[in-house]
């Protein structure tokens, strides 16, 4: 009898170990892969590099609807594929309107679509290419903050961006999304146009 509660005791003595024993090892390795950072891949956007998920938020955010100068076809407007993102040419005119008309009563633009006449003044679309009179000046952080504040050249004591500039829309794209963007713009083509300065009303806007 007396053998037969000793071996019942290593019997239970060994299941407790086991049980111990086999909980710590799965605790210990938690424990050690807790403290493993996990690094995260970019996925941009499911394209094979940034500056091609870029490209593709270019095209289908409406960018080159006014920062391209257009020409006029026999099926109507269509980009000039030799100033891309390039902005109003520097020494097309202004509109020759009655500015006080139509800054009273609603708004026209060039027949490039690079200049806009308003409430405003009047408005030139920027040269968003990486040449020097572009955006090749300037740092990632600047682009972020114009799209995010809407503040020209992302500088935060300047002016604020004109219309019909929808930075209030854009402001809500991702970081990731942002970056893609001012990465592609510094890998276009640089083109060298100085942009004219925006022009303030002639008259005191509606309703004042």
């Amino acid at each position: 009898m007396k053998k037969l509660y000793y071996l019942i005791a290593i019997c239970i003595g060994a299941g407790i170990g086991f049980l111990v024993g086999g909980s710590q090892a799965p605790l210990a390795a938690k424990g050690k892969s807790a403290t493993k950072v996990i690094q995260s891949t970019p996925t941009y956007g499911g394209f094979k590099s940034q500056i091609a998920y870029g490209e593709h938020l270019v095209w289908i955010s409406g960018c080159h609807d006014c920062h391209t100068p257009k020409k006029m076809t026999a099926e109507g407007f269509e980009l000039d594929s030799t100033r891309l993102l390039s902005g109003h040419p520097a020494k097309l005119p202004a509109p020759d309107v009655n500015r006080a008309e139509v800054e009273q009563k609603g708004q026209v633009v060039t027949e490039t679509l690079t200049a806009w006449v308003g409430p405003w003044g009047i408005s030139y679309a920027a040269n968003l290419t990486s040449d020097k009179t572009g955006i090749g000046n300037w740092q990632e952080k600047n682009f972020i903050t114009s799209m995010r504040k809407g503040k020209y050249k992302g500088i935060e004591s300047a002016r604020s961006l004109l219309p019909p500039m929808p930075w209030p829309m854009y402001q809500n794209m991702t970081d990731e999304e942002l970056k893609a963007i001012f990465a592609y713009l510094k890998s276009t083509k640089p083109i060298a146009n100085v942009v004219p300065s925006p022009k303030p009303p002639v008259s005191p806007a509606p309703g004042k």
